[in-house]
């Protein structure tokens, strides 16, 4: 399993020639403890379900991707053991090409403790972010770029990362954080139930209002299955405003079920 990288062959194209879209970043194990509400601080409560996931951003996203029918890879470290044997398990399960996992020989695979209230529908999560090393320049130079038509770094804005700046709305984040990329660039932030705001090229921007469930079950993921969808729409020549919509409809059906399964 942990074959080293100049061992890896590169994955051809998808499904009838069609190129993938590959996502670089996290993966962990998330132990997911589903309660009737937040508990208290200091108190001891029995949960209402608990599962182990497939978690991390870019790892969700994958998820998403191979839900929507687009051919995906993801590129990210793990170190070989119990928790890698579930989450490799689970890529090939999705059907999502690993071939560019840079295998670990020291560190161990992060896990996240999520807390996921059923009265709110809220996430808590506490992660161990191992001595993981991550991946290297090396790394990238072993892969074959013309096989992929879009790479998914970190280029959306979160609302924390936001927030971080000062910014107290999408538009303000959109519209302060411009000035700092590369002409040509798309900027995209969600804000949650406020839905989400893009600022193109030419510096015009676009919203679209959120499509909240019926019942709030489980946010958790919420914010990489928008990612996800929104640059499946790109990715397939839809416009911004287009793919910015769809992202919000499909975060919206995943904030009403557990897990991913059922948002198409």
């Amino acid at each position: 399993m942990a074959a080293g990288a100049a061992a890896r062959r590169e994955p051809g194209p998808g499904p009838g020639g069609e190129k993938r879209i590959l996502c670089v970043g996290l993966v962990c194990l998330d132990i997911i403890s589903v309660v009737e509400a937040y508990p208290a601080e200091d108190s001891d409560i029995r949960c209402v379900s608990q599962r182990w996931q497939r978690g991390g951003n870019a790892s969700n996203s994958c998820t998403v991707l191979a839900l929507l029918g687009a051919p995906c890879a993801f590129m990210g470290s793990l170190a070989p053991g119990h928790a890698a044997d579930f989450i490799v398990a689970d890529f090939r399960h999705r059907g999502v090409d690993m071939t560019h996992v840079a295998w670990q020989p020291r560190g161990d695979v992060p896990c996240a403790c999520c807390v996921v209230s059923a009265a709110s529908g809220s996430r808590t999560i506490v992660l161990y972010d191992t001595n993981l090393p991550d991946v290297t320049a090396h790394d990238f130079e072993l892969v074959d770029f013309s096989q992929y038509k879009w790479i998914h770094w970190e280029v959306f804005i979160s609302k924390d990362v936001a927030r971080h700046f000062g910014y107290q709305s999408a538009p303000e984040a959109l519209q302060g954080l411009h000035s700092r990329i590369q002409p040509g660039a798309t900027l995209i932030c969600a804000w949650a139930e406020e839905g989400a705001d893009a600022m193109g090229p030419s510096g015009e921007l676009v919203h679209s209002d959120a499509f909240p469930p019926e019942t709030l079950v489980d946010t958790l993921g919420a914010g990489d299955t928008f990612n996800a969808a929104v640059i499946f729409a790109l990715s397939a020549g839809r416009s911004l405003q287009d793919a910015l919509t769809f992202g919000c409809q499909i975060a919206g059906r995943k904030c009403g079920i557990q897990g991913f399964d059922g948002i198409v």
